[in-house]
């Protein structure tokens, strides 16, 4: 039997909302949000990427930030326009995109707090991870399916089994500097022992991807790097899942082979040949997810937020105790949604209203946002994977995808307001 939550109108988005920038526009309006005089350069199969970006230094005086051999044959650069004009001519290139800016796409709600005995996080109980096979919380369950954070770095924190990484972006290492992907991490994958928090994954492998600095922020061109890293280590690793709480406004168009789009071919390339599953968060403005990538690409899983306060589906329960205007049970009042049968068909919904996870320095705190749906969603296709019968074991990213939500459609909780369509809430217990 489904069971239909639907939500009044609220009050517009608090501290959480960021208004996230385009990344592959070329239009006037979207000019300004790129990254003045850095681009990336998509080449075509067969090129040598090493070579390529050499001669560019050499003759354009282009700056070398990146070279992608894997998810993308490329590089980044930066440069002049005049630079960026040459290259796009060069018979060995695809095409030349601008460079744009990217931020996380969730913000502290309570400050860092300390656990000092484990708790099981609201989300984690509302999508019944504790009557998935790990039973979650009950402190001998654990997973070992590789996930990928691409963030801000993750770790380093005891109750996270930290597999290895890449960074991407600022500093020296890739742990965290910003406590976002710390965060992330958590809902994830939280070891099932007797402090802290327990994920919807407990003790799953954590790739601590650093594509954003430790204020959030970073490009297009470095978290193309961490998609590239990801692919390049998919099989030897056993990397599945990668979660991306991230994102700008933009729009999809053509499809993996003809897209222009130098994150959506990265991320498709990343699918289609190396088995990896993307999901990532719907971004946090309240408006139409297509609006929004790499929400809005098809190839991706595409989490939107709900708000619960008690863990407990049914019946409404008090508010959100850490952000005014939410309601229990109820599409959180800043999560993006989906208005289109194709939007729809790749969106799923999670819990993401004062969650409560891992935090850099061994701490813990509590978090909203569309950044802390997607984790839950990350760990059920983790814990889906995982399970060799009845689950995703051998199956490829799409039809993952589809058995995911499809399992959350039989289970039959559809948030949705009118003109809105949030997804089934994600479910784990059937893993």
């Amino acid at each position: 039997m489904f069971t239909i939550r639907f939500a009044a109108a609220f009050a517009a988005l608090l501290a959480v909302v960021v208004a996230l920038p385009a990344m592959t526009s070329s239009s006037p309006a979207n000019a300004a949000q790129a990254i003045p005089g850095s681009y990336i350069v998509v080449l075509k199969d067969g090129a040598d990427a090493d070579a390529e970006s050499a001669k560019a230094a050499k003759d354009h005086g282009a700056v070398i930030d990146h070279v992608y051999r894997s998810a993308l044959n490329g590089y980044a650069f930066r440069g002049s326009a005049k630079a960026a004009a040459a290259l796009s001519k060069n018979p060995n290139v695809q095409f030349v995109s601008e460079d744009r800016a990217v931020e996380a796409i969730g913000k502290p709600g309570e400050g860092p707090s300390a656990s000092a005995t484990q708790s099981l996080p609201t989300g984690v109980n509302r999508i019944d991870a504790d009557a998935s096979s790990t039973l979650a919380g009950n402190g001998t369950g654990s997973v070992n399916v590789g996930v990928a954070v691409i963030d801000t770095g993750s770790g380093p924190h005891s109750d996270l089994n930290i597999a290895g990484g890449k960074n991407c972006s600022t500093g020296t290492s890739y742990n965290d500097g910003n406590g976002h992907g710390t965060h992330v991490a958590g809902t994830i994958g939280a070891r099932d022992n007797t402090a802290g928090v327990v994920g919807v994954a407990p003790g799953t492998p954590i790739y601590s991807v650093r594509v954003l600095n430790n204020q959030g922020s970073g490009s297009w061109s470095s978290v193309i790097c961490g998609i590239d890293w990801v692919a390049a280590n998919a099989t030897a690793k056993n990397i599945k899942v990668a979660n991306m709480s991230l994102g700008g406004t933009g729009s999809v168009s053509g499809t993996c082979a003809t897209t222009t789009d130098a994150m959506r071919k990265a991320i498709c390339n990343a699918t289609n040949n190396k088995g990896v599953t993307f999901v990532v968060a719907a971004g946090n403005s309240g408006a139409d997810l297509n609006t929004f990538v790499p929400a809005a690409y098809p190839e991706v899983l595409t989490v939107t937020a709900i708000s619960d306060s008690n863990g407990v589906g049914g019946q409404a329960g008090p508010a959100p105790t850490c952000r005014a205007g939410e309601l229990d049970e109820a599409p959180a009042t800043f999560s993006n949604y989906a208005t289109t049968a194709g939007a729809l068909a790749h969106t799923i919904a999670a819990p993401g209203v004062c969650i409560l996870s891992t935090w850099k320095g061994g701490g813990y705190a509590t978090i909203s946002g569309t950044s802390m749906a997607s984790p839950h969603v990350a760990g059920v296709v983790a814990l889906c994977l995982a399970k060799a019968t009845g689950g995703c074991a051998g199956m490829t990213p799409p039809n993952i995808i589809g058995k995911v939500r499809t399992d959350a459609q039989a289970h039959g909780e559809l948030f949705t307001n009118p003109g809105k369509q949030y997804g089934y809430l994600a479910w784990a217990g059937g893993y």
